[in-house]
């Protein structure tokens, strides 16, 4: 027999008065913040002037743009001819080995930069206070401005190709690099930068003997991550004409060749999920010391 004593029905009654009070509390909070949510939502749709009618009557145009990508001239499914599908196969691969070394040079070189700017833009590493600051607004500008406005503002200086794209990529990549780099710098062990100082040690002998051991492989996983993100950003430079397979995909949707613009996004899509496979795993192996591939 349970030695606890039943609660008095005047205590009882109160708990549960109290109990309907918090529920009915709460539910009067879940409902105002549903209305107000919907209230943000209604006028973030007028300011951007979203035609919801608009929206639902021309959404079959989508999904008959996305059934077109998958018939041939004939008017066949793309997999029934393969062959007639993927025609362009040894012009769009040379394409994509393209696009694939500007996003390489592009993610090497902004490395390269984002190296030296993050222990500049790291307080812990640089006493000067005016020259962290003066880092951390570069790698703004850097990382701010998108890779197509780059890429647009070298085209006028180099002209079309390759090169323009590249040099966009280093850029925003610098910028994006630098500030995950100084971030981790920032959060190093400061025992081996104060063994450095105490043998007399200058501001480059603190970042090559102190530091960097203690970040490299940290930059290294995020400058392959960095690789992945360049390698679909360089597919779409191609778009203002700065070199890769985006130029020629953008032909094909300009000039509705449907069956060529899937065969090209499958090649895109097929490119970086192998891509992202294998930087997945060597980011494994460098920070865990996964030896299996």
């Amino acid at each position: 027999m349970s030695n606890v004593s039943p609660l008095p029905v005047v205590r009882l009654l109160h708990l549960q008065e109290a109990y309907a009070q918090a529920k009915a509390e709460k539910r009067k909070k879940s409902t105002l913040g549903f209305f107000l949510l919907l209230l943000l939502i209604i006028i973030s749709a007028w300011l951007t002037e979203i035609n919801a009618y608009k929206f639902f009557s021309n959404i079959g145009n989508f999904t008959s743009y996305i059934d077109r990508l998958f018939n041939l001239d004939s008017g066949a499914r793309v997999y029934t001819n393969p062959m007639e599908w993927f025609w362009g196969w040894k012009t769009w691969l040379a394409q994509m080995a393209e696009t694939l070394l500007m996003a390489y040079m592009g993610t090497l070189l902004g490395a390269l930069g984002a190296l030296p700017m993050c222990f500049l833009a790291s307080k812990n590493i640089t006493a000067q206070r005016w020259l962290v600051f003066s880092a951390r607004r570069f790698l703004e500008v850097a990382r701010t401005v998108p890779e197509l406005v780059f890429a647009l503002i070298f085209i006028i200086a180099f002209s079309l190709g390759p090169l323009p794209g590249v040099l966009a990529l280093a850029i925003h990549t610098m910028g994006s690099l630098g500030k995950l780099f100084s971030e981790v710098v920032e959060n190093i062990e400061m025992k081996p930068v104060e063994g450095v100082l105490s043998t007399g040690g200058n501001w480059l002998d603190k970042v090559r003997f102190a530091a960097l051991p203690q970040v490299l492989s940290n930059f290294v996983s995020y400058t392959l991550l960095r690789f992945e993100v360049n390698v679909r950003s360089a597919a779409v430079l191609g778009f203002v004409g700065a070199g890769g397979i985006g130029q020629t995909l953008l032909e094909a949707i300009r000039k509705f060749y449907y069956a060529d613009v899937s065969a090209i996004l499958l090649l895109i899509i097929v490119t970086v999920m192998l891509i992202d496979q294998l930087t997945q795993r060597i980011r494994t192996r460098i920070l865990h010391g996964d030896t299996s591939l």
